[in-house]
């Protein structure tokens, strides 16, 4: 059974931190490259950062030198370190493999940046 379970969202306030965590069933975290998406009220979702086949970090132009990835392998846990965070932050914050996603989804993490 698919397993995705995010956590660590809140309220921030711009210029703040946070850090998501995402559990993953061990059957997804050995096969795929992990990254997080975001989806912000009436957009698209998008991912934001992932690990690549290769086992490097790639990240979007939005959120590079403020986001980073990390992982624990034997916790099948991925890691969102969000800092400086700005408004346009605002979104639900989801894990998944990358960049090809599963149709499975977990519940997502909210994240809100206050200005």
């Amino acid at each position: 059974q698919v397993q995705l379970v995010e956590s660590g969202g809140g309220l921030v306030q711009a210029g703040g931190s946070l850090r998501l965590s995402c559990a993953a069933s061990r059957s997804i975290f050995v096969i795929n490259a992990m990254g997080w998406y975001r989806q912000a009220p009436g957009k698209r979702r998008e991912l934001v950062a992932h690990y690549t086949s290769g086992g490097s970090s790639a990240y979007a132009d939005s959120v590079r030198g403020r986001f980073t990835i990390s992982r624990d392998n034997a916790k099948n846990t991925i890691y969102l370190q969000m800092n400086s965070l700005k408004a346009e932050d605002t979104a639900v914050y989801y894990c998944n493999a990358a960049p090809y996603p599963m149709n499975a989804w977990g519940q997502g993490t909210q994240v809100t940046v206050s200005s």
